[in-house]
């Protein structure tokens, strides 16, 4: 339709003229509407948090091994001046990492993290300090991936999606 006059009866509503703003607005206030108000910025309702006997050294493999980010508004220090308790973001997911101590033992855990390279990604996460679980493969459910055993004991499955599995 070429005309501004609006458009024939029975069209339905006229259109507005500035759709891209429109479209803007109502997407972020979608947007603002679904982020819980008791959850920080940034952060999902549901965090990974690991717990470690140095949440420094787990920081350092993240950034060397994913390019993380750390949250240096997350970071805590205890009395005898050393981390108890920090964040980082890998991609668009934030992981926080606490000291272990007294009743909070060091706990490995796995975590299936999905990367654009993943044979790119497990080099780098070797060469950062972690042992290798196993190499990178091909696997029968649509990904390629391996995995490595990071400086504090936690798994870190490095994937990169390939295809959807045959049914």
């Amino acid at each position: 339709m070429c005309s501004s006059e609006g458009p024939p009866p029975g069209a339905g509503p006229k259109r507005l003229k500035s759709r891209p703003r429109m479209a803007n607005t109502m997407v972020k206030t979608m947007l603002a509407d679904k982020t819980p108000r008791h959850v920080p910025p940034g952060f999902n309702p549901v965090t990974l948090y690991l717990t470690v006997d140095d949440p420094d050294r787990l920081v350092a493999f993240a950034k060397a091994a994913f390019g993380a980010e750390e949250l240096k508004d997350q970071r805590a220090t205890g009395p005898d001046g050393k981390t108890m308790h920090t964040a980082f973001r890998v991609e668009t997911c934030i992981i926080e990492t606490g000291r272990a101590s007294g009743q909070w033992k060091a706990l490995a855990a796995g975590v299936h993290l999905y990367v654009r390279d993943a044979d790119e990604t497990y080099a780098r996460a070797i060469k950062a300090g972690g042992v290798s679980l196993h190499d990178v493969r091909d696997m029968e459910y649509g990904e390629r991936s391996g995995a490595v055993r990071d400086p504090c004991g936690n798994h870190w499955y490095v994937a990169t999606y390939t295809r959807a599995p045959a049914e």
